[in-house]
């Protein structure tokens, strides 16, 4: 008989995202010697998903050309390795990948716009629309839109996809 009580599916999913991870680093390891490059590889679960990072000690500028112009590059690398999970696994992947810090720091940023945005929409009474992002940026500003007590939403269609702040 199988267990099927929350913390039972709690355990099932951290070791499935643990396996996803696990799977990803392998790949991304080998990519790493393919290209003769440099780093380190963490993995983690956070929100439900399997994070995988490539960090390097040195002060090269290597793994740059893995992230590419504004994440261009890390977002093909992202997708290449959910597709090695799945491949694997034969379940979708929502794995988050991050290269030299690069997502970390434009988390950072995209909260406090949407941070300024909430802000700017509680002054002025009006919604605020903003620039057109990518999925994980638009996440990124949600939750910093939540965390300020406003409502947004997303309109428009790829690659134009963009945030509205909503005022109170």
């Amino acid at each position: 008989m199988t267990d099927t009580t929350p913390a039972a599916e709690g355990t099932d999913t951290l070791t499935r995202l643990e396996q996803e991870g696990e799977i990803a680093a392998d790949y991304l390891e080998g990519l790493l010697d393919i290209a003769d490059l440099d780093g380190d590889i963490d993995m983690d679960v956070e929100a439900d998903r399997a994070a995988v990072s490539i960090i390097s000690d040195s002060t090269s500028r290597d793994l740059q050309k893995l992230v590419g112009r504004d994440g261009e590059v890390l977002e093909a690398l992202q997708e290449l390795t959910r597709l090695a999970v799945h491949r694997e696994t034969g379940d979708r992947s929502r794995l988050m990948l991050d290269i030299a810090g690069f997502r970390a720091r434009k988390r950072e940023e995209l909260a406090e716009i949407g941070a300024k945005a909430a802000e700017e929409a509680k002054g002025t009474g009006e919604p605020v629309k903003l620039d057109p992002m990518t999925p994980f940026e638009r996440k990124v500003v949600h939750d910093a839109v939540a965390a300020a007590g406003l409502r947004s939403e997303s309109e428009g269609e790829e690659p134009q996809r963009r945030v509205v702040v909503l005022p109170a």
